[in-house]
């Protein structure tokens, strides 16, 4: 007979004492391990969560782990606490034959790594799943076991191994993800990897033994949980009762004999625990405890725990059963600390009270009050409020994941409650002043200061709820109205430095935040300076490296002493130009001017003088010449963003590369503004700085001004030389032509690409020389973009050999960008945007996805960013309006078919399943004066589909 541990003895005594039952029998009939795993598989279970928020230590996420039956008739699944999760989860079991069934969570232990999942046996049609019995005491060293489940992604791996370890430590996963602690673990070499989360480790008979919970990383080691736990909770949630959890919120380690010695154990203490558990190694001692719990300056780390009420608590199984028994009532500990015997009286806390049930979203940010799991980590106090997901509301403060709220807008902040009751105080737009700490130093506490948003984002509060298996939500209080801006007033300095003193009253910093990731644009967060070109109205020109796009919150600052709102006029649609406005009251009597601009062309050695304000608000001069003037060339986006085309460029010699601003004469007077232009690398999205021509930034803002619309050639261009245009059979009346026309210039421009879904794009074709616009020699981008200000045109071109002339019309663009978006299954939706038909060819048609939210369905079913999708069950959706009229209505949990296609035409068919409940669909639209408004597309959901 093989020798039984301690361990195994509790088991036993744990099982038949606390719930009067005994462990199930070992069959008469030998078993064969085929045999059993036929047995046995129909009742594992693949399942797909979808962890809908980030909460406590999980981020949100769509992933997959294993689960299997352990009550076929009342339909309960077991697996672990991480695949259950600490917070918002849906969740769907895929059985054997591939029936799909919906989970819902109805425990997750507090400490311990496992959770059980509800379904209803009803919707099971084809298949009877087995029920796998749980018999802890079946864990003993030497046990041939298999590990059964969704190893690696695949539906049913078989890993076998031999338990090794029983009394090993929890595994430790990571400073501020989720440990567990106050239990053994077995450990055996399985080699389990990622999906086997959650699955049974059975005997040869088919009895699960332990539950498999994670592994060591570059080893075949597994780690298994214990099922001692496990069973006393099924019996309280088969009863339909309250699972008690109790904790003296401190962390005990299994300590062995010989270091205990030199803790100070007496050796009578000693001699009598080894008479009475004479197959135990050890016993346990504090290892830690929590600030402000009951034992808190009681008991110390190094204490050695004797008894608890009179009796003998050697290890983690007994410590656990007379905590779980006392919840909310008194006991007495017994301790040994170095040669002293201490008795302390110390009440037992619920688990449950101080784990996180309910959490706030607003503004794309989750928060809600500190757990012990948490709390754990900073080594702090159970309070506060902890940032789960920053989100954009405290991500563009730069308060980050994990941070710990202790005040907010001057208010002490202790849970959730108080957070709500400060957060009812803000207006949309407000700011408020934020103490934390964070995990990596939990004792410095820091300082920020966020603006409330009320606009961009839904904003509620969710609760669990177990009985229903989900997060019921309710709307937080909408708060007051905002306030109008208080003017403020600064004045500028004398440096000594003529450039910067005649500049810096027209240079500002600007601010841009985005709310979503739209367009190919993906960064939320920039900053750069800004120029102003009309101070009665407000007008501030900057790059599209500042302001990449119309959607999102710009700050303009003055002297780095006033700050104020800021709003998006204009996007130009060809040029790295944008132009922001702010109200010229906000800043009273602080003495701005319009910057004087200075149409002039730009050669290589021109001294100019590059003023511009760093990120600290410091403004800076360096005296430079020009090195050369350019045709850009930056490569495709692999994200469709804008990139800028067609444009002659000043670059620099000894560049200054920590700001950007305006090149400058001698007088104060810009010549071009030293910008900032984004593109995309094969793997990374990098900048650099350029000028562009003040003749430019001067046609813009007369655009702006008369309210008028550009209009556009709709191709890219190359340059190429006379000489090359000559091998394309350029006859020799052409080539004179174009050197009359610019003698410094002996060159012509050749379509490199053309938009697609436009007039040019039907009648031109790449590789065409374009030789004349109305006539007139055209051989520069702005020469182009001058002649076709007009709805049609007569164009020129040399192609196969023969000048062709054609009629052609010309496309109006507007300023006005993005003015549309669609959050819909966790997708952000618009319609196609020109830089796809620029760069890839794309004609704009259905619905582009711009980026998803993980953990919803957009993520779970693969609907990703850069595709289209253009029909919904069949029916087509060319545009954004087709698209709603199709999916307004649908029930929640509802499934449709869509139709996508990839950038390069690949058509997918995808299915997808709604959650109208944790993803709720909303429109955002901008209205005729600049601001956006957020409509919500469904009724409001407050429950999804109940749990049968």
């Amino acid at each position: 007979m093989p020798r039984i541990s301690l361990f195994l003895s509790l088991f036993l005594l744990s099982s038949a004492q606390v719930f009067g039952s005994s462990p199930p029998k070992t069959p008469s009939t030998p078993a064969n391990w085929a045999q059993t795993l036929e047995r046995i598989a129909s009742g594992v279970v693949s399942i797909q969560i979808d962890s809908t928020r980030a909460f406590d230590t999980e981020w949100n996420t769509s992933a997959q782990a294993t689960g299997f039956v352990i009550d076929a008739k009342r339909g309960f699944i077991l697996t672990n606490r991480h695949v259950v999760t600490p917070g918002p989860v849906t969740a769907q079991a895929i059985f054997q034959n591939r029936e799909e069934v919906q989970l819902y969570p109805v425990y997750r232990d507090p400490v311990h790594d496992f959770g059980i999942y509800h379904y209803d046996p009803a919707k099971l049609r084809f298949i009877q799943p087995a029920e796998l019995p749980l018999y802890p005491a079946g864990a003993v060293i030497g046990r041939e076991i298999r590990v059964v489940g969704n190893d690696a992604g695949e539906q049913l791996s078989i890993l076998s191994g031999t338990l090794a370890r029983l009394d090993r430590e929890a595994p430790e996963y990571g400073y501020g993800k989720y440990n567990d602690f106050n239990t053994f673990y077995y450990q055996a070499a399985s080699g389990t990897s990622g999906g086997s989360s959650g699955s049974p480790v059975i005997d040869i008979d088919g009895r699960v033994v332990a539950l498999n919970a994670g592994g060591a990383t570059g080893a075949a080691s597994s780690f298994y949980l214990p099922l001692t736990a496990v069973v006393r909770a099924l019996k309280f949630i088969e009863a339909a009762k309250p699972v008690p959890r109790g904790t003296l919120e401190t962390v005990f380690k299994y300590t062995p004999y010989d270091e205990l010695r030199r803790l100070g154990l007496n050796p009578d203490t000693e001699a009598r625990m080894r008479s009475a558990y004479p197959k135990l190694t050890g016993m346990l001692v504090v290892d830690d405890v929590q600030p402000g719990s009951a034992g808190d300056g009681v008991l110390a780390p190094g204490d050695i725990l004797v008894g608890i009420n009179g009796k003998p608590v050697p290890e983690f199984f007994a410590l656990e059963d007379v905590l779980d028994d006392h919840v909310g009532r008194q006991i007495k500990v017994e301790t040994q600390r170095g040669s002293a015997t201490l008795q302390h009286a110390l009440n037992v806390q619920s688990l449950s009270a101080i784990t996180a049930d309910e959490y706030i979203e607003f503004g794309e940010a989750v928060v809600h009050t500190l757990s012990y799991e948490q709390a754990r980590h900073y080594n702090l106090p159970i309070k506060g409020v902890y940032v789960a997901n920053p989100g954009y509301v405290f991500g563009s403060a730069g308060i980050p994941h994990g941070a710990l709220i202790g005040s907010f807008n001057g208010k002490k902040i202790e849970n959730l409650a108080d957070f709500e009751a400060a957060l009812a105080d803000l207006a949309d737009g407000a700011r408020a002043p934020v103490r934390y700490v964070t995990l990596e130093d939990p004792r410095a506490t820091q300082l920020k200061v966020i603006r409330m948003d009320r606009r961009w984002f839904p904003a509620r509060k969710c609760k669990r709820d177990d009985a229903l298996g989900i997060w019921p939500c309710v709307g937080i209080t909408a708060g007051p109205l905002p306030s109008s801006v208080t003017p403020a007033a600064t004045q500028f300095a004398k440096t000594g430095d003529a450039r910067i003193d005649r500049l810096a009253p027209s240079l500002v910093m600007v601010t841009f935040d985005m709310p979503y990731s739209v367009s190919g644009v993906t960064e939320k967060n920039y900053h750069g300076t800004g120029l102003i070109v009309d101070a009665q109205r407000g007008l501030v020109v900057v790059d599209r490296n500042t302001v990449p796009l119309a959607m999102g919150d710009v700050r303009v600052t003055f002297n780095g002493a006033v700050e104020v709102p800021g709003k998006v006029e204009f996007i130009h649609p060809l040029h790295n130009l944008a132009v922001v406005s702010y109200d010229p009251k906000s800043i009273g009597d602080t003495p701005v001017r319009a910057a004087t601009l200075v149409s002039k062309d730009l050669s290589a050695g021109d001294d100019v003088w590059v003023v511009g304000e760093r990120s600290d608000s410091r403004i800076m001069s360096q005296r430079t010449q020009v090195a050369s003037v350019d045709a850009v060339a930056f490569p495709l986006s692999r994200t469709l963003r804008f990139r800028d085309s067609n444009l002659e460029a000043v670059s620099l010699v000894n560049a200054p590369g920590d700001f950007d601003g305006v090149l400058a004469n001698d007088k104060g007077e810009v010549l071009a503004l030293w910008s900032s232009f984004a593109f995309e690398t094969q793997r990374d999205l990098e900048q650099v700085n350029r000028g562009i021509p003040a003749d430019l930034v001067a046609e813009m803002i007369k655009v702006v001004a008369d309210g008028r619309q550009l209009y556009s050639f709709e191709a890219e261009f190359d340059v190429q030389s006379l000489a090359s245009a000559r091998k394309l059979g350029l006859p020799d009346e052409w080539v004179r032509r174009f050197e009359d026309h610019n003698p410094q210039r002996r060159q012509a421009l050749g379509i490199d690409r053309l938009v697609a879904g436009t007039p040019a794009a039907a009648l031109l074709e790449p590789g065409d020389l374009l030789l004349a616009i109305d006539g007139n020699v055209v051989n520069r981008f702005r020469e182009v973009e001058r002649a076709v200000q007009r709805p049609r045109v007569s164009v020129t071109v040399w192609r196969d050999g023969a000048e062709k002339t054609l009629d052609m019309q010309t496309v109006a663009l507007n300023g006005r960008d993005i003015d549309r978006v669609l959050i819909w299954a966790g997708a952000t939706l618009q319609a196609p945007h020109r830089a796809m038909a620029v760069q890839r060819g794309i004609a704009p048609y259905g619905v582009f996805v711009s980026f998803f939210f993980y953990g919803s369905p957009a993520t779970h079913y693969g609907l990703y960013a850069g595709r289209r999708i253009t029909e919904v069950d069949g029916q087509p959706t060319g545009d954004m309006d087709a698209f709603i009229k199709v999916v307004r209505g649908k029930p929640d949990r509802a499934s449709l078919r869509l139709k996508t296609l990839s950038w390069n035409g690949q058509t997918d068919v995808i299915t997808l399943k709604l959650d109208k409940h944790y993803w709720p669909a909303y429109e955002l639209d901008r209205q005729s004066d600049g601001t956006w408004r957020r409509t919500a597309l469904d009724p409001p959901e407050t429950t999804m589909a109940q749990k049968p």
